[in-house]
């Protein structure tokens, strides 16, 4: 890991952002100043300030500090406060003000051991001139991914999405996350407007991980790469090949074959007889024409030569071309090669940080944002949030409900990833290897630990991070079933959208055959649930079994004095009975009207879930509602009988919670 005083020579003063590492006074700098031990980094936004913007300034420390930061305004007077984010690395602070005076600030954090400055800033009494991008390029880079940048990246995306853990948070498309200033602290950071590029694009779960990091890389001037990657089929996993980066802008997806280059280029006509064939079926198979004795023969026209790759019009354009390539195979590439954007990371509060990737082993990403550290009253927990197929974005905490694992040869690597440094080299870029970044004093966090863990010894290790003290046993099965509710209720939103598209009268989903069903595209992929509700019904099974799981890892619980463990499991079952009954929802019926369905009714109804997720299906079967019954009454829609026969052949895998391959 690089000190403090070393990132001061890797950060130039001139770049959007600078290292916070100037003591306040000398006396306390001799005494184990903050900067030293805590290794500051601070980004001021705009890149340029002028008095017509907010002045946003976000700190992240590697280690935690108890202290305030100030934002202090050319009378002297502290215009704005912050006390801090805990839940690091790293630890996070954000400070605004909304109008401010031209003028020298000054952003100063005060501990309880010392004072730390950062280097005044000058906020102008106009709009300076941007710069922008040379002629050819989509964003200029000039400056490098280090620790201090990889943490203001993680501080980043933890202001992005902050919220208390209680309140719920989803958006219905990324942008509103991104053009909401009070969260994105890089809201038009270059001065151009730029922000409202983002408006037409709609990213998937894989797009999203992809997008934020280049989205921050364009706005900070860091490099950024993406790869070429199968999905894995056939028993073999996913694999990477070539690469591109932001250096070569027309350069931004595979080649076409040779044949197909040939055949899209613009080729000069030949002569062609009156009776030459007209259709595509009739030029394979008729015959050659014959050419008349005498004829003057055909000139040979030249091979064409392939199209010249197209050069993505703007930042918009090149985000679309990466998602274009990128999908959740691309995440889940096997952790031992060197092609993938990703490498693996063990398994602790250190590394597992906001920005942070998590492949599932079926095709879900997701995205860490915050680490709630574990009190005397409640369970240590990690959020992240995840872009589902209709745009939705949404904030979840991490339990073996959402966050499936399984380690396969043929599935790839699973689990928590963090993104691939691109480092600057002979005026290229290319990626660090595994053996670099094991390596490398500004990471050195490279491990195949998740690689051999069993699925229970991966869920067992993230228990111990999140909450390294014992539990109580209630508090963690009440903790568990808030988790469901969450997770139910994101159903509910995703079946409702399915209705809309009913009543839109857009027409019939098509439903792929097999596997396809839980990975395609068009109306299909925007509005059936199947992967949803297979996590689903894991996740009522892990509810379901919690009381059997307080005894198999009774040493991981605080066990209430005197009580054997047969009585905390009838404590616990009782328990899970009357939370279940008591915790209800409302989902909105063909007719408009609301029905109100309990937890206890949800779990009651699994069978039924197996064949619940699709689209042309009737809300109330979605939701289980048993023929005949008032529920179900207003039911007026039902899957072609072609798609229900398909159902019924796929609904082992729901009831057996495999997930099938293709």
């Amino acid at each position: 890991m690089f000190s403090a005083r070393r990132f001061a020579a890797s950060l130039p003063v001139a770049s959007a952002f600078f290292a916070f590492l100037f003591p306040f006074s000398n006396a306390q700098a001799q005494d184990a100043p903050c900067e030293e031990s805590a290794e500051l980094a601070v980004v001021t936004s705009p890149a340029s300030p002028w008095a017509g913007a907010p002045l946003r300034i976000l700190v992240a420390a590697e280690r935690p500090l108890d202290g305030e930061l100030s934002l202090i305004g050319p009378d002297g007077r502290v215009a704005a406060r912050s006390r801090g984010q805990r839940g690091g690395p790293p630890y996070v602070w954000f400070a605004e003000v909304a109008s401010p005076a031209a003028g020298a600030w000054h952003a100063t954090l005060n501990t309880t051991s010392s004072s730390c400055s950062t280097k005044e800033i000058d906020v102008s009494a106009r709009k300076t001139s941007a710069s922008r991008a040379a002629e050819g390029a989509v964003w200029q880079v000039h400056n490098t991914w280090n620790r201090a940048t990889e943490n203001l990246y993680s501080a980043w995306v933890a202001k992005l999405f902050d919220a208390p853990l209680e309140a719920e948070q989803s958006w219905k498309t990324w942008h509103e996350v991104l053009r909401n200033p009070s969260r994105n602290v890089l809201f038009n950071h270059l001065g151009t407007n730029e922000d409202s590029l983002t408006l037409s694009l709609k990213p998937d779960c894989a797009d999203f991980v992809y997008f934020l990091r280049a989205y921050f890389a364009y706005k900070m001037g860091l490099p950024f790469a993406y790869s070429n990657c199968s999905r894995g089929a056939g028993g073999a996993p996913p694999r990477c090949n070539e690469r591109f980066d932001i250096l070569h802008p027309q350069l931004t997806r595979p080649a076409p074959p040779p044949e197909q280059a040939v055949a899209s280029a613009a080729a000069p006509p030949a002569p062609a007889p009156a009776a030459a064939p007209t259709n595509l079926l009739q030029q394979l198979f008729s015959q050659p024409q014959q050419v008349q004795a005498g004829a003057p023969a055909a000139p040979v026209a030249a091979p064409a030569k392939p199209p010249a790759p197209k050069r993505p019009a703007g930042v918009a354009g090149y985000f679309r071309a990466v998602g274009d390539v990128v999908h959740s195979g691309s995440v889940r590439a096997p952790a031992n090669s060197d092609k993938s954007d990703f490498y693996t990371i063990p398994l602790t509060q250190e590394t597992l940080r906001p920005g942070t990737a998590y492949a599932d082993p079926y095709g879900h990403v997701m995205m860490l944002v915050q680490r709630i550290p574990q009190t005397a009253d409640a369970a240590g927990v990690f959020l992240a949030v995840d872009a589902e197929p209709d745009g939705t974005v949404t904030r979840k905490r991490f339990w073996r409900g959402n966050f499936l694992f399984a380690n396969g040869a043929s599935l790839g690597s699973p689990g928590f990833k963090r993104f691939r440094p691109i480092v600057r080299e002979n005026g290229g870029l290319r990626a660090l290897t595994n053996a670099e970044i094991a390596k490398n004093p500004d990471y050195g966090d490279f491990s195949l630990e998740q690689s051999q863990l069993s699925a229970e010894e991966f869920y067992d290790r993230m228990d111990e991070v999140m909450s390294p003290e014992p539990l109580d046993p209630t508090r963690a099965m009440m903790a568990a079933i808030t988790a469901l509710e969450e997770q139910v209720k994101t159903r509910a939103v995703a079946v409702e959208n399915g209705r809309k598209f009913q009543s839109g009268g857009r027409g019939e989903a098509s439903m792929p055959d097999g596997p396809a069903i839980f990975a395609t595209s068009g109306a299909w992929e925007d509005f059936s649930t199947p992967a949803r509700d297979l996590r689903l019904l894991i996740a009522i099974d892990v509810v379901r079994g919690f009381p059997d799981r307080v005894a198999r890892r009774s040493d991981r619980y605080a066990m209430p004095f005197g009580r054997g463990l047969a009585g905390v499991q009838a404590q616990l079952q009782s328990a899970l009975a009357s939370e279940l009954a008591a915790r209800t929802f409302s989902y909105t019926r063909s007719d408009g009207s609301a029905w109100t369905l309990s937890l206890k009714d949800v779990m009651d109804r699994a069978a039924d879930l197996e064949m619940g997720y699709n689209p042309n299906d009737c809300v109330e079967l979605r939701w289980g509602a048993s023929d005949g019954s008032a529920e179900a009454a207003t039911c007026t829609r039902r899957a072609p009988a072609a798609q229900r026969a398909k159902m019924t052949d796929y609904r082992n895998w729901f009831r057996e919670r495999h997930w099938p391959h293709a």
